[in-house]
């Protein structure tokens, strides 16, 4: 996947559309804003400025930094499952579509490291505020792993349905190995092998 940003990937049309484009020159605000100074020293001038608009627009398509912060989210992650269920061949053998579907992970993350790293470190500072959020979205994540891990040839592996305890825990590992990844000035492309050995452990049949 070639770097862009997720609200212009959706933008484009690879998950959803929507019409409001002062919207999403919000979100793309809002992005820079975060790659350039982090979420929390970002404020509403630095995203309209961004957006090259004005607060009175802000505020007709959002109530507050909060909740573009959430929007910018939730069209990140969506566009993270699009992209991570169309790399994997589910024809291929399952260790195969193991190793696409975290390079597609990787891939999404290296191509907006800033907002990956906020979404991992920031939204729990939001609260009540963002649990729908976090709950959402990690029920997509869930989903999209048990559907990919339950075809053919994962069966003919003798590997059954993916429980929703392991496939917690396969989120979670990944994620605070992309984040420490990014934190520590690393490139998440560094751990494509030890990422993709572990989810195929982790995932494979039971002896």
């Amino acid at each position: 996947m070639s770097p862009m940003t997720t609200v212009r990937l959706l933008r484009d049309g690879t998950a959803h559309q929507d019409a409001d484009g002062f919207r999403w020159r919000l979100l793309d605000g809002l992005a820079a804003s975060i790659a350039e100074k982090g979420y929390q020293n970002t404020t509403i001038a630095d995203i309209v400025r961004g957006a090259r608009t004005s607060r009175r627009t802000f505020y007709e398509s959002f109530s507050s930094k909060e909740a573009c912060y959430i929007a910018l989210l939730t069209a990140a992650n969506t566009a993270m499952v699009h992209e991570i269920s169309a790399a994997v061949d589910q024809t291929a053998p399952w260790p195969v579509q193991v190793r696409q579907a975290i390079s597609a992970w990787i891939a999404c993350a290296e191509s907006e490291p800033a907002i990956m790293l906020s979404w991992i470190r920031d939204v729990p500072s939001l609260g009540s505020a963002a649990r729908p959020l976090q709950r959402d979205m990690m029920e997509t994540f869930i989903d999209m792993i048990q559907t990919l891990c339950d075809t053919g040839s994962w069966r003919a592996a003798g590997i059954g349905p993916v429980s929703r305890q392991l496939a917690i825990m396969l989120l979670g590992g990944l994620r605070e190995l992309t984040a420490s990844t990014v934190e520590d000035g690393g490139r998440i492309s560094d751990v494509t092998e030890v990422a993709t050995q572990a989810s195929i452990a982790l995932l494979g049949p039971r002896s």
